[in-house]
């Protein structure tokens, strides 16, 4: 296995600083249990009187489902550990846990349901919108193309092979839309859009600002849909977050151009703008700056962070559905941060070094990665050669950067 040679590369064990008590997420009472009642509903069960070890000897902790684990491991300095024991429980319990309900998640251009399992884990699905083999059309623009179930499960595991750990687990997954959506949803706006096509699959679209109609139906063969499931980060109720707008942020308009494309000293305004005046801030802005290049996404107007960490933690990398769009030609302009700052972390440049040799290919070890995924295979073949040949271009830069 190339995955398990490159974890055990001293690159990839470099230490985390010391998590102290004020860099967790949430402070975790050790007496209470998470028990699933035999009268077969599930929910939690909080006693004051609830021993610290239970009487098979496991702790509180080990009552958890995997989701509530997820949520309490994440600190400061990583969502969720290099050696994390828990992840492929997670990605099984994302691929196989039985759905209770299914919602459409308000907001966005294209339809995504909010789905519950019965230990009250909630992922974010994302259907299917086209097939693998699929290039966007090179006329579209970036901000009117599809959302990719496939991109967002091979994001995922591209941004655990470069170390960043910043995008919440993803798994695909069959869905019954009979069974799994229309049956179960409580949803009555959603509930009224689905159909039964002139094929004789069943249908249905949602409600939404851009892709919602029978003419963008998401159909079943005859009800089973493809998808992608995210594991959801703690509501923000619990755990705030803040949106930043990115400085490289695109115009979004047809024919103007943003600051940053007309400006090439316009790195320079941005190191002396808060919060990038100070700390990595600006350096983690690069780093998904390469996640994005690598993957072809250009739709990255924000990003976020967890808001008790203030300025000194990890950027999230949400919402990855417009990558692995195009194979055949690559787009320069989403490395403007590192070709107009010059600047990366020296411990992301030494492991994009070592991605581009052979033992520890990028495109090797991402083909690796998405062979347990149950939709496998995710990505056509075209769009893993295409991540060396940009990783090259990546490298390119730095080294320019380096000759300056």
């Amino acid at each position: 296995s190339k995955l398990a040679a490159l974890f055990e590369h001293p690159l990839y064990n470099i230490p985390v600083p010391e998590v102290t008590e004020k860099d967790k997420l949430f402070i975790v009472n050790p007496m209470e249990k998470f028990s699933l009642h035999s009268s077969g509903s599930d929910e939690w069960v909080s006693s004051s009187k609830a021993e610290a070890l239970l009487p098979t000897g496991k702790t509180a902790y080990d009552t958890y489902p995997g989701w509530l684990k997820f949520h309490v491991g994440i600190n400061r300095y990583e969502l969720y550990p290099r050696r994390d024991p828990l992840l492929p429980t997670l990605l099984r319990d994302l691929a196989t846990q039985r759905i209770v309900s299914s919602v459409q998640k308000s907001g966005g251009t294209q339809l995504k349901l909010i789905m519950t399992f019965p230990n009250y884990g909630q992922a974010l699905f994302k259907p299917m919108k086209q097939t693998r083999d699929q290039e966007t059309p090179i006329d579209f623009f970036y901000f009117s193309d599809f959302e990719r179930h496939n991109a967002e499960i091979a994001a995922f595991h591209l941004d655990r092979i470069l170390d960043f750990r910043r995008i919440p687990p993803v798994s695909g997954r069959l869905v019954n839309i009979t069974k799994e959506i229309r049956d179960i949803t409580t949803d009555k706006k959603l509930a009224k859009t689905f159909f039964i096509s002139p094929a004789g699959n069943v249908c249905f679209y949602g409600e939404c600002s851009y892709y919602c109609s029978t003419e963008h139906a998401l159909c079943g063969k005859p009800d089973l849909l493809e998808g992608s499931m995210a594991a959801l980060l703690p509501d923000k109720t619990l755990a705030k977050r803040r949106s930043w707008r990115s400085p490289w942020r695109r115009s979004y308009h047809k024919s103007k151009k943003a600051e940053w494309e007309l400006n090439p000293n316009y790195c320079a305004q941005v190191r002396e703008t808060p919060p990038y005046d100070r700390g990595h801030r600006l350096l983690d802005l690069i780093d998904m700056t390469v996640l994005d290049f690598l993957m072809g996404n250009m739709d990255r107007h924000h990003y976020e962070t967890f808001e008790k960490f203030g300025n000194d933690t990890f950027l999230l990398h949400l919402d990855n559905g417009r990558g692995f769009g195009t194979h055949s030609r690559d787009e320069p302009s989403i490395l403007a941060p590192l070709q107009q700052c010059c600047s990366i972390k020296k411990s992301t440049y030494l492991r994009l070094q070592l991605l581009a040799t052979p033992p520890y290919r990028l495109s090797d070890l991402l083909r690796e990665a998405l062979a347990a995924d149950p939709l496998a295979p995710v990505l056509a073949e075209p769009h893993l050669r295409a991540l060396d040949r940009r990783l090259g271009k990546v490298l390119a830069v730095v080294g320019h950067c380096l000759a300056r």
